[in-house]
C-alpha cells in the first residue's frame, strides 16, 4: 500500500482528498502545515506527497526545496490555485513531479498520482545495460554516476534520462517524452519536459547553457548525445 502525505491547511479540502484517495487503496498522513509535513518525512516512509502552496508558515514552495534537499526520490505533486504559469514552472523546477490546479477532480488527481508512482517503480525495475551507455544509472537509489560523481535524480528526472539513454544519439519529440514518461492519459502540456530537462542540465552538464549530452533538438526535442562529443 503506497503512503500518501496531503499537506493542506483546510481542513475540507484535506479531507475531501482523503476520502477519494482512500477509496483508491492509498494509506494516508495529513500535515496543516509545512513544518508537521516536514516532521513526519523525518518519522514515516511517503511515496507521493501532495503539497499546497499557501501553507501558514513556511510555504510550499520552500517545503518543496527543504525535501529535495533531503531526498529524491519522494514524488511531489504541488497544487494550487494560483493559475499563473510562472508559479507552475517556479514550483517544478524546485524540485516538484507535476502540478495541479484548484479545482480539479478527483478522477484527474487519481490519475496524477498513478503515474507519479509508475515512474518511481517501473523505471526502477530494469536497469540499463552497461553496454548501453558510458555512465550507469541506479534504479534502485535513482542515481547517476559521471566521471565518478554521483548525482541524485527525482523519479521523474530518472525516467526522463533513463528514456533517453535508452535511445542514444536519436532525437525525440516532446510528446513522446511527454507520452513516455508522464502516460498517455496525462493531461498537461509539454512544457513540463522543458523544465525537467533544464533542471536535469543543472546537476549533470559542466555548462548547463551550452550542454554537452542532452541535446535540443530545435523545434522537435531531445536527445542524449553519447559518444558525438
Amino acid at each position: 500500500m503506497n503512503n500518501i502525505l496531503i499537506v493542506e491547511d483546510e481542513d475540507s479540502i484535506r479531507g475531501f482528498i482523503k476520502i477519494n484517495l482512500k477509496r483508491h487503496g492509498f494509506h494516508i498522513l495529513e500535515a496543516p502545515s509545512g513544518e508537521e509535513a516536514l516532521s513526519i518525512l523525518h518519522q514515516q516512509k511517503v511515496d507521493v506527497i501532495l503539497l499546497d502552496v499557501m501553507l501558514p508558515g513556511i510555504d510550499g514552495f520552500e517545503v518543496c526545496r527543504k525535501i529535495r534537499e533531503q531526498n529524491e526520490t519522494i514524488g511531489i505533486i504541488m497544487l494550487t490555485a494560483r493559475t499563473q504559469e510562472v508559479e507552475r514552472v517556479h514550483g517544478l523546477a524546485l524540485g516538484a513531479d507535476d502540478y495541479m490546479n484548484k479545482p480539479f477532480s478527483p478522477t484527474e488527481l487519481i490519475a496524477r498520482i498513478q503515474s507519479l508512482l509508475r515512474r518511481i517503480s517501473v523505471h526502477g525495475k530494469v536497469p540499463i545495460a552497461t553496454k548501453q551507455t558510458e555512465f550507469p544509472l541506479n534504479p534502485k537509489t535513482k542515481q547517476i554516476t559521471m566521471n565518478g560523481k554521483i548525482t541524485d535524480l527525482t523519479p521523474t528526472e530518472f525516467a526522463l534520462i533513463q528514456l533517453l539513454m535508452r535511445n542514444k544519439n536519436q532525437p525525440l519529440s516532446r510528446n513522446d517524452l511527454l507520452d513516455e514518461v508522464w502516460g498517455l492519459d496525462y493531461p498537461g502540456d509539454t512544457k513540463i519536459v522543458d523544465v525537467n530537462i533544464r533542471r536535469i542540465r543543472q546537476k549533470i552538464e559542466e555548462n548547463p547553457s551550452n550542454p554537452k549530452w542532452i541535446i535540443t533538438v530545435w523545434g522537435y526535442g531531445y536527445q542524449w548525445a553519447e559518444n558525438s562529443n
